[in-house]
């Protein structure tokens, strides 16, 4: 099963998602991209969880990741939807590369690659343009409220890929409310073949995020709201 049961693939998106495979565990030889590389633990924990929070996304959305890495979820999601546009946020130049490398050669249009730290993009030009912003495998959840939040426009989503995350919903309470967030949904599901329990932690904008927020300095991991 690739997919959840409430999504079908548009033609030819396993067959791009097979050369994503390719393409990923080449490149991951000379740069660390990811841990997984056999191809059944990489279509489930990889692939089949990042399409798994494709219903967030509204058609046509302008959406931002942040904290890139190997291009999940924001690949799978761009090849499985060519309606939506992205923006992926990365501060290694390295990874950055390979996401470049990676669109090109899957042949993926309106995916742009920004070398910048999250809390350096919040503070500038890309502040509040986005429809929703999406991470995962980035930092516990109140950290991550505070690099996020900036780049969503009010009205917009920000979709928190996260394995078991009751503790850290709670522990983010305070940023939620400080950073003009709302928790609208926290959809647990499992990966297929018992591959691990997961949660997309679903917060929408209800406000402007406060101007001195995100602080930078390392004060969102420092010292989280």
């Amino acid at each position: 099963m690739l997919f959840k049961d409430d999504f079908t693939p548009p033609p030819g998106a396993e067959e791009r998602l097979n050369r994503f495979y390719e393409v990923l565990t080449d490149y991951n030889e000379k740069v660390n991209l990811t841990s997984i590389t056999g191809r059944e633990d990489f279509f489930t924990k990889h692939i089949w969880d990042s399409v798994a929070g494709q219903k967030y996304f509204a058609a046509g959305a302008n959406a931002v990741e942040v904290g890139s890495g190997g291009g999940f979820p924001s690949l799978p999601l761009k090849i499985c939807r060519s309606d939506l546009k992205f923006t992926l946020i990365e501060s290694v130049a390295k990874k950055c590369a390979f996401l470049r490398y990676a669109a090109e050669e899957l042949g993926l249009s309106d995916v742009k690659v920004v070398n910048m730290r999250a809390e350096e993009a919040g503070r500038g030009d890309l502040r509040e343009k986005f429809d929703v912003c999406c991470a995962r495998a980035v930092a516990r959840l109140n950290t991550l409220l505070e690099y996020c939040a900036p780049l969503v426009k009010v009205g917009g989503l920000f979709v928190a890929y996260k394995g078991e995350a009751g503790e850290e919903i709670e522990e983010a309470k305070h940023a939620e409310k400080v950073l003009g967030m709302q928790l609208v949904s926290a959809e647990k599901y499992n990966l297929p073949g018992d591959a691990g329990a997961r949660t997309l932690a679903v917060y929408k904008k209800t406000a402007p995020t406060p101007a001195r927020y995100p602080r930078g300095q390392g004060k969102e991991r420092k010292q989280p709201l």
